[in-house]
């Protein structure tokens, strides 16, 4: 599947960084649960998140061959005081030039470790696109904040969601996603606002070989269909399936079951 240019992603990053350091000095509650990750506050998310910035930062400034431990990643945890939204935020700001700068250095070709056997800096700049994407939506709701996503990042999200369940199932014999096997079922998923030149639609089949999909347009057991970032967040579990932003049409349980077994990010 297509992808974005290596730079998009990188420009991205350092938007969505952007966006969710102004979640974070908007006066929002950092102590607040948020819904879509209970287990975390807007505060531990954030942290979780700038970790996972230097975590990857550090991967790719050194061409790792493995996975290195987070305990070796110089300022992992963030700041030492809780609460301090100045200090929280510079730290952001911080782990997201880190990671930036170093993929720009490596390109999207260097050799890097990685959890899906794609070895190279441009998997991790896909990845962490779309990680920063993703969890700045669970803060900007917690906030009731706008929320909004390029069309074009937002379509390469579903793509790249697609392609790591086609990863766990050839790769992961444990995987939820091998409880999809059965009779012949499809889901249709359909962008109502996409420009031109962003292939937002979506068929996914699942048949007794497991889970397979294409861009289209075609009748199908159930359809998610609305606008792009909700079908993208609904996709996500970020927004049930009865938010009035999206519709759902058909056997709504196929989705649910879908849901279930592919929840990623």
């Amino acid at each position: 599947m297509t992808r974005l240019a290596h730079e998009r992603y990188c420009v991205e990053i350092t938007h969505q960084v952007g966006q969710l350091r102004a979640v974070v000095t908007s006066g929002t509650d950092l102590s607040r649960t948020v819904p879509t990750t209970p287990d975390w506050s807007v505060e531990q998310l954030v942290r979780h998140l700038g970790g996972a910035l230097r975590w990857v930062a550090l991967m790719v400034r050194t061409g790792a061959e493995k996975e290195v431990p987070e305990e070796e990643v110089p300022g992992f945890e963030g700041p030492e005081a809780r609460g301090d939204a100045a200090a929280l935020d510079a730290w952001l700001a911080e782990s997201g030039d880190l990671v930036v700068s170093a993929l720009r250095a490596a390109g999207p070709d260097a050799r890097v470790w990685s959890w899906a056997g794609t070895d190279d800096a441009g998997f991790w700049a896909r990845r962490m696109t779309h990680e920063v994407t993703v969890h700045r939506a669970d803060a900007t709701l917690a906030a009731g904040l706008p929320y909004e996503v390029a069309p074009e990042v937002a379509a390469d999200a579903v793509d790249e969601w697609l392609e790591i369940v086609m990863w766990a199932q050839r790769t992961l014999p444990d995987d939820a996603v091998h409880g999809l096997r059965g009779p012949l079922r499809t889901i249709h998923l359909h962008a109502t606002d996409t420009p031109p030149g962003v292939n937002a639609e979506y068929l996914i089949r699942l048949d007794e070989d497991g889970v397979s999909w294409r861009h289209g347009h075609e009748k199908a057991t159930v359809a998610l269909r609305g606008p792009l970032t909700w079908v993208l967040l609904a996709f996500y579990r970020r927004i049930p399936l009865d938010d009035p932003r999206i519709e759902v049409l058909g056997e709504r349980a196929l989705l649910d079951t879908w849901l279930e077994r592919t929840t990623f990010g």
